[in-house]
């Protein structure tokens, strides 16, 4: 793998700390809302997040 710059790095890690917070978010609306439709869409919403971070932090490695 090619080395990445600092500014790319920085970029990267400012996105993780994006994702990171809407799925915290995510998963903290579907467990105030009583309405099961935007529950499940909140949960849908935090896994999809979950992926975007999990996809991003693979490419560090």
């Amino acid at each position: 793998m090619a080395q990445i710059t600092c500014k790319e790095l920085s970029a990267i890690s400012d996105l993780l700390t994006v994702e990171e917070n809407l799925v915290a978010k995510c998963k903290a609306y579907a467990c105030m809302t009583t309405d099961t439709a935007m529950k499940d869409r909140y949960e849908q919403m935090a896994q999809r997040h979950q992926r975007h971070f999990d996809e991003l932090y693979s490419n560090l490695k």
